[in-house]
């Protein structure tokens, strides 16, 4: 069985610190999949399923530490929050069972689109207020935050990689500024995380040993990375954001053009 013990120490260090960075970049604005996902497909004898679903675990273990931390400082906002967290876990797990059949090739170039389209948007859009001015009110809002939950939740469970950028952008899009849509998000995200863990967990996917080490450098990434965002605030969470969705534009561009290339 795959497990720590056939990991040189520089591969196990090399995994630590994607951890820890992915764990950063998760609590301030999402998206930390870019770097801790690609560094576990470097692990030699794991397969994309077993790299997935043990992300899965590290990335429960931060999110979950920056969603408390936003939650100390920053108030989450709950009438968001709760509807968009439990549709959003019920997508992520569907999303994993689909994981096992759907190849990540199938939906590159969607993502890609998808991710191109909020930079742009982002970048040409005035920056939101400081505080939120929602569009919807009641019952229209709760919808349009579940139906979003749960659009993200299936990618999250799919595939993964910036989910919380889509979080985030499709929060800023409600009418929140970056910094309470970055709260909102950690929460959202653990319980993708959480959906998706335990439909991998039930197939046998997570490799244990692996990614409960890789969790404990992910939770003390996510609390410095929340702490960050709280201290420099909505812009700080803005200009972070630009930059990750920037990263994985290009990656997937990459991963999408290389192969016609040649």
């Amino acid at each position: 069985m795959l497990g720590l013990e056939g990991l040189t120490p520089e591969v196990l260090a090399l995994l630590l610190l994607a951890a820890l960075a992915a764990g950063w970049v998760d609590a301030v604005v999402g998206g930390g999949g870019l770097v801790q996902l690609p560094a576990l497909l470097l692990v030699p004898g794991i397969s994309p399923v077993q790299a997935l679903a043990t992300n899965k675990l590290a990335g429960f273990a931060g999110t979950t530490t920056s969603a408390v931390t936003y939650a100390r400082r920053v108030r989450v906002d709950l009438r968001t929050a709760v509807p968009m967290a439990l549709v959003a876990g019920l997508a992520a797990g569907g999303g994993a069972a689909l994981a096992h059949w759907v190849p990540a090739g199938a939906l590159r170039p969607v993502v890609l689109v998808a991710l191109v389209a909020v930079a742009a948007w982002t970048l040409l859009r005035p920056p939101p207020a400081e505080s939120a001015a929602l569009r919807y009110d009641g019952r229209r809002h709760a919808l349009s935050a579940a139906a979003l939950g749960g659009l993200v939740g299936l990618y999250d469970g799919a595939l993964g990689p910036g989910t919380g950028s889509f979080l985030v952008a499709g929060l800023v899009g409600l009418g929140y500024a970056f910094l309470p849509a970055s709260a909102v998000a950690k929460v959202v995200n653990a319980a993708t995380n959480l959906g998706a863990l335990v439909v991998f967990t039930l197939a046998g996917s997570v490799v244990w040993g692996l990614g409960l080490s890789m969790a404990v450098a992910n939770v003390l990434g996510g609390y410095l990375g929340a702490r960050t965002a709280v201290a420099r605030g909505s812009g700080f969470v803005r200009a972070v954001f630009l930059v990750v969705v920037g990263a994985l534009v290009l990656r997937l561009g990459w991963q999408v053009l290389a192969p016609l290339l040649g």
